[in-house]
């Protein structure tokens, strides 16, 4: 027998399979391209890139374990016009000369036509010379031979990359060469690549799409919508053994939509795939490195040495990942498993070793720390059920704030709510204690703050313990939450002091990583004074943390700020400036993912508002109930009392008097009367009275109030005016000037009552230039409530020339005409201008620039062009004073 046949029979454990003609032995299912199941699916976009790699020497098709690269060669092949010859290299690599001669009886049977080259005698090495000749033969024939060699990875033999290498370089155009590989060949790559001399398809590419995901489903008789298919993919990586084998177990599950969604990995035939395929194929040493990864959802060297207790972690997860052994390289020096191998290794490791989960955590964390990474550390530590670590890496790492607002806040929550009484130390007190205030239960956030500062103290005076700077500084921000909460404007004066303070002793970096540990500070503050009527002061503060940049973790706190300056400037009768912020307000919410009515309570309760001003009542009830709706971590009085407030002006519009008085009279607890909600509710009963037709119990009712604030003066007006006295109106007017200190909502219901008085003393003409004033100051911002809440009185005038036709936007959905209605019935609107592009337009009208409408409307620059290209498509002209004068003739400006 000859050395080839020994070697070959050693290696198939029996008698040699069937002999050549000269008598050696071959096992002949190693030449045989692997018949494709009746449930393969062809995917075109995959073999159209081996016929174009058919332009260069090498392919290499590289994937893990079941990444289905053989099926794709080999369905590949099976479509080839020229000779293929397929050899599926698994044992016969770990010697030179069998390997040498199976390939040799490879090209000898698919009819490649090569003139006989003798094969190796020495199953051991294979003679220079016969390599010669066959690079030789080859590069003679006018159409290349295809080479396939599967499982090439299996090949040991350390000298065939470079005999391959010297064949494929000497044959020139007459072989073309496929190999079918886990792991990267041991052939100079470099110079392929540099060449263009090699086409290469790994597991980027060989991963299932979601539409192939669904098609293969097809093919085993499964249907799964598009968003299912594309969760199995995430979850499978487009792993086609995965996919398969999903299949074939759902299709004998009861339930095989269910099956597909819900699967648990470890009891599905991939964990034996897996577990016979990749880990028991490692060393004792790499197998323990990847059990012991398997609870991270990344790694580097570092971390997996400090799970493993090892050095060795850089080498092996290098070795892992060049190999395709379910390892992904994510770049720099960090890796992440597969997520189906992970889930498998999780329950493997439970099984070998139970109780070692918590430990890797525990040690996972202690490393994280260290490294910096908060998120990662958080996890980790909870659970391993560290918890005072745990809350003491929140607090030392001044991010107890994110509690409150922030893109993980409730991530947060949900993760320290499996804190069990047990953990007890200053830093679970103070998240316990934060925990509750965003819930809004201050009683009890208070008494565990009060522990935890106890606990403090016990440990030495705030003044002195530099360590425990940073717990301080986190129950000064917890002080501002209850001082918000309660409307208490000395305790937030206080807390944010107190920060400041203990600020100094907190590095500069650490303060620069939380920056909205600062703007939640001010920001309760702001709020704070906003509740306690101090307008100038809140607006100082928060205007600092709405025109800061702290990134995505301030933006809701950012949003909540804007929304509470609209609420200024809606108080003040700034009705059109407050929209605007409100609107701003909404869109910086927003920018953090979905809509968050979290960041912008305040800001659609103004925007509620100023739709009741406008009698858009259906959009104003719209707006209250996403505000009723949401659970804000940022409630405080302030946002009850607006609500309160908002909702009874509406129903008091719709002629619910009975309902607004119990709207506003809903209590909003607080330790420091605010006097603008307390005015508001008075001002709103007094009206309650007038619509119920009890004049004097209103001026009664107002009488309370200070003239200097000019809303108050204007309603205080209205009632003695409705009571029949209206000397007194006009002097209260006089004394106040509420046309002069407030804004447009103000100054059109002052001139109204004004308007209403010359009308009692017989002076129609006074009483029509009253009118067209306050129709002027109105048309801006659309202030059409004004005039439904002056009376019947008043609809005659505005019924008749010359008050008519500036009256005409007065009408829900039409506006003001500022030129004469053109004649031309022949323009029609197939679309309506929707109320952006509206906005853009009356500032063009104005002649602002389209930076100052940007500005204006808190938009990009190329916002308001997008808008006024749109205008320009469905009013049917090119231009911006065409478009303005097209709007006007159609009665939309």
């Amino acid at each position: 027998m000859s050395a080839v046949a020994g070697v070959e029979q050693n290696a198939s454990g029996g008698a040699p399979n069937r002999a050549d003609p000269k008598g050696d032995p071959f096992l002949r299912t190693r030449f045989a391209v692997p018949v494709r199941p009746t449930t393969f699916l062809r995917r075109d976009r995959l073999v159209e890139r081996l016929d174009e790699a058919g332009r260069t020497p090498l392919t290499l098709v590289e994937g893990a374990a079941g990444a289905g690269k053989t099926l794709l060669a080999a369905d590949w092949a099976a479509g080839r016009d020229g000779p293929v010859a397929w050899l599926t290299a698994d044992t016969v690599g770990q010697v030179g000369g069998m390997f040498w001669a199976y390939l040799l009886e490879a090209l000898r049977l698919c009819g490649s036509g090569l003139p006989e080259v003798d094969p190796p005698s020495d199953a051991g090495r294979v003679d220079p010379a016969t390599l010669t000749r066959l690079a030789t033969a080859l590069s003679e024939r006018e159409r290349p031979v295809t080479v396939v060699l599967d499982e090439f990875d299996r090949v040991t033999a350390p000298e065939v990359p470079d005999q391959l290498d010297f064949v494929l370089h000497h044959a020139g155009a007459g072989l073309r060469l496929v190999l079918v590989t886990r792991t990267e060949p041991l052939l100079p790559l470099h110079r392929y690549r540099v060449a263009g001399d090699v086409t290469e398809i790994r597991d980027a590419e060989l991963a299932f799409t979601p539409e192939e995901a669904a098609t293969l489903l097809k093919l085993h008789g499964l249907r799964l919508p598009p968003a299912e298919a594309d969760a199995l993919v995430e979850r499978t990586r487009g792993w086609a053994a995965g996919l398969r084998l999903c299949a074939l177990a759902a299709r004998e599950s009861p339930h095989p939509e269910s099956y597909l969604k819900e699967f648990e990995a470890d009891r599905t035939p991939m964990a034996d795939y897996l577990l016979a395929e990749v880990l028991k194929r490692q060393t004792p040493e790499t197998q323990d490195l990847l059990l012991r990864t398997s609870v991270l959802d990344r790694f580097c060297p570092d971390l997996a040495n400090a799970l493993t207790g090892r050095l060795d972690a850089e080498p092996i997860l290098a070795g892992l990942h060049r190999a395709n052994a379910f390892v992904e390289h994510l770049g720099h020096t960090w890796y992440r498993l597969h997520p189906l191998f992970g889930e498998i290794l999780r329950a493997h490791l439970h099984e070998r070793a139970p109780g070692l989960e918590p430990e890797l955590h525990r040690r996972a964390a202690e490393w994280l720390r260290d490294y910096g990474s908060l998120t990662e550390t958080l996890d980790h530590g909870a659970a391993a059920g560290v918890w005072d670590f745990t809350a003491g890496v929140l607090v030392d790492d001044l991010a107890i704030g994110q509690l409150f607002t922030g893109l993980r806040s409730d991530e947060l929550a949900d993760l320290f709510s499996r804190m069990g009484p047990e953990a007890k130390s200053p830093a679970t007190d103070l998240v316990r204690a934060a925990r509750e205030l965003a819930r809004h239960d201050v009683d009890r956030g208070l008494a565990h703050l009060r522990h935890a500062e106890e606990s403090l103290v016990a440990r030495g005076p705030a003044e002195d313990a530099t360590d425990l700077a940073a717990a301080w500084l986190s129950c000064a921000l917890l002080e501002a939450v209850v001082a918000r909460q309660t409307g208490s404007p000395g305790k937030a004066i206080r807390a944010v002091a107190a920060a400041e303070r203990l600020s100094n002793r907190i590095p500069a970096d650490l303060l620069e990583k939380h920056p909205e540990l600062t703007a939640q500070l001010v920001a309760h503050l702001g709020s704070a004074l906003l509740w306690a009527g101090r307008f100038e002061d809140a607006r100082t503060a928060l205007s600092s943390v709405a025109g800061a940049s702290g990134g995505a973790v301030t933006e809701l706190l950012r949003a909540d700020c804007l929304g509470r300056l609209a609420l200024i400037d809606c108080l003040n009768g700034w009705t059109g400036r407050a929209e605007r912020t409100a609107l701003a307000a909404t869109a910086a919410a927003e920018r953090c993912g979905p809509p968050q009515p979290s960041g912008c309570g305040v800001g659609r309760l103004v925007l509620a508002a100023v739709a009741v001003d406008r009698d858009d009542l259906a959009s104003a009830e719209s707006l209250l109930e996403t505000v009723d709706g949401s659970e804000s971590m940022l409630r405080d009085p302030v946002l009850d009392a607006g609500q309160a407030l908002t909702t009874a002006r509406l129903l008091l519009a719709r002629d619910r008097t009975r309902a607004a008085l119990r709207a506003v009279r809903a209590s909003v607890p607080a330790e420091v009367a605010s006097p603008w909600a307390e005015a508001c509710t008075t001002l709103i009963t007094s009206d309650v009275h007038l619509a119920e037709g009890r004049p004097e119990e209103a001026a009664e009712l107002l009488r309370s109030l200070p003239e200097d604030q000019p809303a108050c003066a204007v309603g205080a007006a209205r009632a003695q005016l409705a009571a029949g006295r209206p000397s007194a109106a006009l002097d209260l007017l006089d004394r106040a000037h509420p046309e002069e200190r407030g804004g447009p909502a103000v100054s059109v219901r002052a001139t109204l009552v004004r308007a209403q008085a010359a009308h009692q003393a017989g002076d129609p003409a006074a009483t029509r230039r009253l009118l067209a004033r306050a129709l002027h100051l109105a048309r801006r911002d659309e202030l059409r409530r004004p005039f439904h809440e002056a009376g019947p009185w008043i609809r005659p005038f505005l019924a008749a020339p010359p008050l008519r036709e500036p009256a005409g936007w007065l009408q829900p959905g039409t506006a003001h005409p500022q030129a004469a209605p053109a004649a031309d019935d022949s323009v029609v609107i197939v679309e309506q201008l929707s109320g952006r592009e509206r906005d853009v337009l009356r500032r063009a009208a104005e002649m602002m620039s389209t930076e100052e409408i940007a500005a204006d409307l808190y938009v990009s620059v190329n916002t308001v062009k997008t808008h006024l290209k749109s205008a320009y498509r469905k009013l049917a002209v090119n231009r911006r004073n065409d478009a303005v004068r097209r709007a006007r003739e159609l009665r939309l400006l």
